[in-house]
């Protein structure tokens, strides 16, 4: 219903009770069942305003279905937002709403905020073609390095980790002791770099690409700007968002992506890739590596 992704049950309940609701309360209802998404991002006197209706009205509305009150009965509609069941606009409704709080959540709506709209930016501009071909030059290499430095070195170890259950010859650079460049003295045309930096670009991840490129590897380039000189050099570059309020560059699109990456290359892998990450988990089981569950 108008892009909402709410519990049709708390808006069939609606329907199914409408002659039990006195005309005023109808009147309540009528809005929610037509506007949903402005439950999620309205106070009661503002949804009220909307409806013509006064704010008790939407109170008793709320408790003639079980509710506490108007809170408790938009919690789903808010829920819904949350899992970005609403438009972009609608969200940035419900994060000036949580701004009108006080205290920190100000603070806590520029954070929601701008973790949204890296995402939202960061897969926007990034097709699905774009994500099959890196994913099939990465599966057909004969090794994979995955550089990152700072902040970046564990999001890069992570993707390694994960993408070695099914892999093998992934390698998350540095390593300890070396240097990027000297990790790489031995890659060739054969090989993929997946490196990420973004604002202020590291120095020894720009050097690494460049020496990567007069190798002959293909290089996978994730950063913040389509100027950053890692794109530049890339056959592959990603753009993602890394926007915050605070000090310190987000992340979260980073992470993200290389997850949706890592998707893409499972799914262009042959059959043989399911076998291996059975067999990899089967023995981490047999090793006593996991708490084994009461069946």
């Amino acid at each position: 219903m108008n892009g909402t992704n709410v519990s049709l049950s708390i808006l069939d309940r609606l329907s199914d009770d409408w002659d039990e609701l006195t005309p005023e309360a109808q009147k309540a209802a009528r809005y929610v069942l037509e506007n949903p998404q402005d439950v999620g991002v309205s106070t009661v006197r503002e949804i009220a305003e909307a409806a013509q209706v006064k704010p008790n009205t939407f109170v008793r509305m709320a408790r003639q279905m079980g509710y506490d009150g108007y809170e408790d009965f938009r919690a789903p509609f808010r829920d819904a937002i949350r899992r970005g069941g609403m438009s972009f606009p609608d969200r940035a409704r419900w994060l000036q709403d949580i701004r009108k709080s006080g205290g920190l959540g100000g603070l806590y709506a520029d954070m929601m905020e701008a973790t949204l709209r890296n995402i939202e930016e960061s897969f926007a501009t990034i097709s699905a073609e774009q994500l099959q071909t890196a994913a099939e030059a990465i599966w057909n290499s004969k090794q994979v390095f995955t550089l990152g430095v700072g902040v970046n070195n564990a999001i890069a170890r992570n993707f390694t980790y994960l993408a070695s259950t099914g892999m093998s010859d992934f390698h998350a650079i540095p390593r300890p002791g070396s240097t990027a460049v000297d990790d790489l003295a031995w890659a060739s045309d054969t090989d993929v770099l997946i490196a990420i930096t973004c604002r202020p670009y590291r120095s020894e991840v720009v050097e690494a690409v460049e020496i990567a490129k007069s190798q002959g590897m293909t290089i996978v380039a994730i950063s913040d700007s389509p100027a950053s000189p890692i794109i530049r050099a890339a056959d592959h570059g990603f753009v993602v968002g890394a926007e915050s309020p605070q000090f310190f560059p987000s992340t979260v699109a980073i992470v993200a992506f290389l997850e949706t990456l890592l998707s893409f290359v499972i799914s262009v892998a042959s059959d043989e890739i399911v076998d291996r990450v059975d067999r990899f988990h089967a023995r981490r089981h047999a090793l006593g590596l996991y708490v084994e569950e009461p069946t």
